[in-house]
């Protein structure tokens, strides 16, 4: 049967590789005289009106929304003479979620994305959740609303998914390992780290993605949430969690059981993969995904994570701890100091630092409390974000 499919976050690298995902799926149902896998209801983005108007002809989809309206005029020219809904603003990408569609791929980038996933949360859809922030920034309010809505969380993200595909009895489950390649200073010496630059934080060497994610893993910050992540969706105290350096990215996640087995999940280091788990399941779908060859891979390497050299995943997993607003206010001061730093105001070892302080200053004004509501989360993250620049201030004054 064929699914109807919403995807926030359409002209970003998740959006894309799920478009790539089921546009494959329909040429291969179309070759064989079946419906479309897919029917694709309403695509967003935030500036990428072009690439937004290119995706909706292609698709078929019947509406669209940009969040930034100052692009509203070019998008209404691109889609002139196509019968098209168009809305702006970042209301109008809360109603594209909150269309009816059986699957919703949740991929916009940062706190923008948390008013649309809950909507389609509410909703009682299928969630393929690509966004972090759902859960890191919003995770009690999140899950209540998915539970109260009736819908799914499906994770994206590879190392959740991974986990997704291994994970059985979950009771007689020992840990969860995620696995992290170690980002391109896995090698470095601390002092080599100090003088990185953005050039070299943002070319990872597994995989292609965005600035911020890339800075992150190079950080090993994007770890760190992702731990916050794996213990809110799979109901896993964090002393169960563990994380493995991986450089080859092939074992994308582990878990051990209680009588000495330990499950992975295999692939190769694409997107299209858990994309198109999550899209198809509980069935699968024929994808061109690269096949893994372990004979020409030839060994498999693991470490365990200097938290020396890459403090940020210390850092998450405290917030975890502490719990409440703690990961939220984590998630704001890090995408602070990682826009500081992709600007050179900061050093690549200030990111870690600048979350220290904003966490610890947080904290003593008990901005860290437990969270109600969507406004609690918006509140917090303003506050870890507004803590942030102000620490980031302080330390260009003291440089000059």
């Amino acid at each position: 049967m064929t699914k109807s499919l919403t995807i926030l976050g359409a002209t970003g690298s998740i959006g894309l590789a799920t478009l790539d995902v089921v546009m494959e799926a329909n040429a291969r149902a179309r070759a064989t005289g079946q419906d479309d896998a897919y029917r694709v209801i309403a695509l967003t983005a935030n500036r990428d009106w072009a690439g937004l108007a290119e995706q909706a002809i292609l698709t078929g989809a019947t509406f669209v929304a940009l969040s930034d309206g100052r692009f509203g005029p070019q998008l209404e020219a691109a889609l002139a003479g196509h019968k098209i809904e168009i809305g702006l603003g970042p209301e109008a990408v809360v109603e594209a979620a909150a269309r009816p569609a059986d699957v919703v791929m949740a991929a916009i980038v940062g706190a923008a994305g948390l008013a649309p996933t809950l909507a389609a949360a509410k909703r009682g859809a299928t969630i393929a959740l690509a966004n972090k922030e759902c859960l890191v920034c919003a995770g009690s309010v999140f899950l209540k609303a998915v539970r109260d809505g009736g819908g799914s969380i499906l994770p994206v993200d590879s190392e959740h998914n991974a986990i997704f595909q291994v994970l059985d009895q979950s009771d007689r489950v020992e840990k969860l390992i995620l696995t992290a390649s170690g980002g391109p200073f896995r090698t470095w010496s601390a002092a080599a780290i100090a003088a990185a630059t953005p050039e070299q934080a943002v070319a990872h060497p597994n995989w292609s993605m965005g600035q911020k994610i890339s800075v992150d893993s190079a950080t090993l910050m994007n770890k760190g949430l992702e731990l916050i992540e794996a213990a809110l969706l799979f109901g896993m105290p964090e002393n169960k969690i563990d994380v493995l350096v991986h450089p080859q990215s092939v074992i994308h996640s582990l878990v051990a059981y209680q009588d000495g087995s330990v499950l992975a999940q295999l692939g190769a280091a694409d997107m299209r993969i858990p994309i198109a788990h999550a899209l198809a399941w509980p069935a699968r779908l024929v994808t061109s995904a690269p096949r893994l060859d372990l004979a020409a891979i030839a060994k498999l390497d693991f470490e365990v994570p200097d938290l020396e050299r890459f403090p940020a995943l210390s850092l998450a997993r405290g917030a975890l701890q502490k719990g409440g607003a703690a990961p939220t206010i984590l998630n704001a001061a890090n995408e602070v100091a990682v826009q500081a730093f992709l600007d050179r105001n900061v050093s690549f070892p200030e990111i870690a630092a600048i979350v220290l302080e904003t966490m610890d200053e947080a904290c003593r004004l008990g901005m860290d409390a437990a969270l109600g509501d969507l406004d609690d989360v918006y509140a917090a993250d303003e506050a870890g974000r507004s803590i942030a620049v102000q620490n980031i201030a302080k330390r260009k004054l003291v440089s000059v």
